[in-house]
């Protein structure tokens, strides 16, 4: 095997980036903002300041500065797991027997085990700044839980996290991880909450959605003194805080004057998605160079490749921003035959409005198959990977099978989000032959699309 490149491709500590940068400032057509859903108007930093922290805040409206320095704390917390490796897979082009060079960002090395690490510690790090208490969140198979209950232990900030009901059934190992870092970890929709009530009393014996658990956890922060609500997805200042994905997973590629034809990312939020593409997708909209991009998601819930892109509610419960979006409706709730994660009815702004712009591509895929590339990858390349990342690896093997077929060299570029050692249950299923496919019909998603707000303007 011929490895004139190392299999994997490390970056000094020096070399972790000093600065998040913020694709927004690129982009011609800015994401929409955030309505209130009272006035319909833009939300103001102080109509957001009871929900997030002030910093925070301040990130996610900006929309024009290319580039926002890493505090050095939250830099200095990066070296116990960054910069994370960019790893050529030889194994697995060797397997597939594909003229592709396939390459992957592993964000699987810290104990979280995925890359919502890299915006927990900075917004545990700005509300601690802020004097808070502690942070509320929600949380869909455990990852950004795991993640934040971590952050949160470093600070000593007290976590509120609201698991969805199916995740904490399936996956009690992520919620003991989340107690072995002092979180208080509740299975949602719960009886703690007026809108988990509400959500109960509507659809008894639910198994949840991530937007019943957002709807808690904003009600809980909101409630309580000295605390804020955080989000591991979808929102602007995530994606920007992720860049460091991208912006590691450039440096390591130009060490070599590697230049990736193709790069693909799963797609539930948008968080690792978003960071792995930000400074490719910077160079696209400069006109600097050329790349096709393609998000992907799963067959189950398609936001970007079956919803609407239309103003709608992050939450099931109807008590957050408006937000434009490809969505499936708030009411959404995918079949609990669904273990792949990517749970979310909606997409971030951001890439939503890259999508319809045309500057990337989607595409869904169903979880057995998703499942068969994770066994896949599994055994060539020795990782076994997350459900959500696994996603992506069923993508980058089919456009490396399309380039054996028509002996193309391309280069692949892939984000493998993390590991999934505490997803056990779902590869059982997969392994049992108990693991089924679920593609919701035009009928199922209609009921979520009734429920999106109907205004002047936000037709769809």
């Amino acid at each position: 095997m011929n490895h004139e490149i190392p299999y994997k491709i490390y970056l000094s500590e020096d070399e972790i980036p000093k600065a998040w940068y913020n694709l927004r400032a690129d982009m011609k057509n800015k994401p929409a903002p955030l309505l209130n859903p009272g006035t319909l108007q833009p939300l103001t930093a102080e109509e957001l300041s009871p929900i997030f922290c002030k910093e925070l805040i301040d990130q996610e409206l900006d929309d024009t500065t290319p580039f926002i320095e890493i505090p050095t704390e939250i830099r200095d917390f990066y070296k116990m797991y960054r910069p994370a490796p960019l790893v050529r897979a030889y194994y697995l082009e060797k397997a597939l027997g594909t003229p592709a060079h396939i390459y992957y960002k592993f964000e699987g090395n810290n104990t979280s085990g995925s890359h919502k690490l890299n915006s927990a510690i900075a917004q545990a790090y700005y509300a601690k700044k802020q004097g808070l208490k502690g942070v509320t969140t929600e949380t869909g198979a455990g990852q950004w839980g795991t993640a934040l209950s971590m952050a949160c232990a470093y600070f000593d900030l007290d976590c509120k996290v609201y698991m969805v009901k199916v995740s904490y059934e399936q996956k009690p190992f992520r919620r003991e991880v989340m107690r072995t870092y002092g979180a208080n970890v509740t299975p949602s929709p719960s009886m703690d909450t007026e809108v988990g009530r509400k959500i109960l009393a509507a659809h008894p014996g639910t198994t949840g959605s991530l937007g019943c658990a957002i709807s808690e956890a904003v009600e809980v922060a909101t409630k309580n003194e000295g605390y804020r609500y955080v989000l591991g997805s979808v929102l602007n200042q995530v994606l920007l805080h992720q860049s460091v994905i991208g912006l590691e997973a450039k440096a390591a590629l130009d060490k070599y004057n590697i230049t990736p034809d193709i790069i693909i990312g799963c797609a539930g939020g948008g968080s690792n998605l978003g960071g792995l593409i930000a400074p490719f997708m910077g160079e696209k909209l400069r006109g600097e160079k050329d790349y096709r991009i393609i998000a992907v998601e799963p067959a189950s819930c398609p936001s970007f490749t079956r919803g609407k892109f239309a103003y709608d509610f992050c939450d099931t419960g109807m008590i957050c921003p408006l937000a434009k979006m490809y969505t499936l409706g708030s009411g959404f709730i995918p079949s609990p035959n669904h273990a792949g994660g990517l749970r979310f009815h909606g997409m971030s702004s951001t890439l939503s409005q890259l999508y319809h712009d045309g500057l990337m591509e989607a595409v869904a895929v169903e979880q057995t198959s998703v499942f068969q590339a994770a066994e896949f990858f599994a055994r060539t390349e020795g990782t076994l990977p997350a459900p959500e990342s696994s996603h992506a690896i069923r993508a980058a093997i089919d456009e490396a099978l399309k380039c054996k077929e028509t002996g193309e060299e391309k280069t692949i570029l892939f984000g493998l989000t993390g590991t999934g050692y505490f997803d056990m249950v779902a590869y059982e299923k997969f392994h049992d032959g108990t693991m089924s496919d679920y593609i919701p019909t035009d009928a199922d998603l209609q009921v979520g699309f009734d429920g999106i707000p109907k205004f002047p303007g936000n037709e769809f």
